[in-house]
């Protein structure tokens, strides 16, 4: 019979090697999925960008919720004007 432990080793360090690239896989997936999450935050409004306040009117007009207020006001006071509506 041959000598075993020389494939054992090998099979050993290809698992090894091949869970090494799964957990980086996974590391890369996490940092990417985190990324785009706090883009998606940040435009939104859910979350600031960095260095800027979370209030105030520039802040609102900068976040995808503070723009649609921003159109949907200006349609309505368009619309009130159109058929002459005071407040």
């Amino acid at each position: 019979m041959g000598d075993t432990s020389s494939v054992t080793a090998s099979a050993s360090s290809f698992i090894d090697r091949q869970v090494a690239d799964l957990k980086r896989a996974r590391q890369a997936t996490t940092a990417s999925f985190a990324s785009a999450l706090h883009h998606v935050e940040t435009a939104i409004g859910l979350r600031a960008k960095t260095g800027f306040t979370t209030s105030g009117a520039t802040y609102e007009a900068n976040t995808l919720a503070g723009q649609t207020r921003a159109t949907f006001n200006s349609a309505l006071e368009a619309t009130k004007s159109a058929l002459h509506i005071k407040p």
